[in-house]
């Protein structure tokens, strides 16, 4: 059986409540302006069932050979920025239902 490698799962607390967070997706570059995406980051609250995941525009392009980015370098105020964000766009964390997709800028606004 094939084992999912997935990212360590942070704790944060926005607006009084606890949330679950981990990094869903690395940068990805390209040639091809079309094909270059930013990083993801999954969040649900700690209680809750669904889902979102919060899309950051592709930043500058890294120098070759650059390491990836690890999730303990994400700043905690980023995250909370873009939880409140989908908040805001109308996530509800304690419903059911599929995963949400938000895209917020390179703020988390």
């Amino acid at each position: 059986m094939a084992r999912t490698k997935q990212s360590p799962e942070f704790q944060i607390e926005v607006g009084g409540e606890p949330y679950v967070w981990r990094l869903h997706r690395q940068p990805g570059w390209s040639s091809d302006g079309a094909e270059r995406h930013g990083m993801a980051i999954a969040v649900r609250h700690q209680e809750g069932q669904r889902e979102a995941v919060v899309e950051f525009p592709p930043g500058p392009q890294p120098r070759y050979g650059a390491p990836l980015l690890k999730p303990a370098q994400i700043a905690p105020e980023l995250v909370a920025r873009a939880i409140a964000s989908a908040i805001e766009a109308g996530w509800d964390p304690r419903s059911r239902g599929k995963t949400v997709a938000i895209v917020v800028d390179a703020t988390g606004a």
